[in-house]
């Protein structure tokens, strides 16, 4: 298996500083031609300037490499759909992209204005989804593609005040699913990280013994992994201070219990049942848990 990127176009978004710089670097040290994209705003998303990724830049070309500079915002789609074209005209093609972009606005749910709920899932969702549209044509043309989705555990587990950020790193995860199934013909091959590292994005949350523990470029292996050549699909993995793990959707085996009048009280008192986890399964699809269950109610209506 190779982690060799020669001659590969990637496109890194939110690439001006934390895990998106150490992704960007990475790749063009082994031969990756490289776009860092970012906004150059605040955490929070205000704001905005080329300067962040205009120095990722002139590192990667210093260190011997290729890559240009982009500011678009991947809210904007027309933006975006700019810079895909620009990076085609002047490369030919776009084999990677990492869907890196965020921001952050905490706030318990009680007191969370709906405007920062909306703007967190246009950034961190919509803003995948312009990307991965704006790059899929030519994906599919040339029968290549590695695209990798920024999840998180707060989107996998959940975390206090993070419901916005939650509910749109989740919902990466099911674009990750439906995109991988759809574009697995073409080769194009769709996985998740859920990274844990001292970026700006967790400046504050934690005590500096802690950050140090957690560098971005200690989550860099995974992304390697999910967007090289021989990279799997629809693989969730999880990085942070050189640990490595893998997070699944899974579906229990599960009770038949039928039609009755008194149904709803037997799953209210068997769901410890319902939940119990040996003989879980990993779905291939959305079918698959239609598929059971009717496969099960027809086998209990001819016993």
């Amino acid at each position: 298996m190779s982690l060799n990127f020669t001659n590969r176009v990637a496109i890194i978004t939110g690439a001006g500083g934390g895990l998106g710089r150490e992704h960007a670097l990475a790749l063009a040290k082994r031969g990756a031609k490289v776009v860092v994209n970012d906004l150059g705003g605040a955490r929070d998303g205000s704001g905005g300037s080329v300067t962040a990724a205009q120095a990722v830049v002139d590192e990667i070309i210093q260190a011997g490499g290729e890559a240009i500079a982009n500011g678009a915002s991947v809210t904007d789609f027309a933006a975006v759909q700019a810079m895909v074209q620009e990076v085609l005209d002047k490369w030919g093609r776009i084999d990677i992209l990492v869907n890196n972009a965020g921001i952050l606005r905490d706030k318990s749910f009680a007191k969370m204005d709906m405007n920062d709920f909306r703007s967190v899932l246009d950034v961190h969702l919509m803003g995948s989804v312009h990307c991965c549209k704006a790059v899929w044509a030519s994906m599919v043309a040339q029968n290549y593609g590695r695209i990798l989705m920024t999840t998180s555990s707060s989107g996998l587990y959940g975390n206090f005040g993070q419901c916005n950020y939650g509910s749109a790193k989740m919902a990466l995860v099911g674009l990750m699913q439906t995109l991988a199934i759809e574009g697995a013909k073409n080769d194009i091959r769709v996985n998740a990280l859920a990274p844990t590292a001292a970026t700006r994005m967790t400046d504050g949350l934690y005590p500096q013994a802690m950050l140090d523990a957690i560098s971005p470029s200690d989550v860099v292996p995974a992304m390697l992994a999910l967007t090289a050549q021989d990279a799997p699909s629809r693989t969730i993995l999880c990085a942070g201070g050189g640990s490595f793990e893998a997070a699944h959707i899974t579906l229990t085996e599960g009770v038949f219990l039928g039609r009755g009048s008194d149904i709803d009280e037997q799953l209210l008192s068997r769901l410890a049942e319902v939940k119990e986890m040996n003989g879980q399964i990993v779905p291939e699809n959305g079918i698959t848990q239609g598929h059971r269950e009717v496969m099960k109610a027809l086998k209990h209506s001819a016993d």
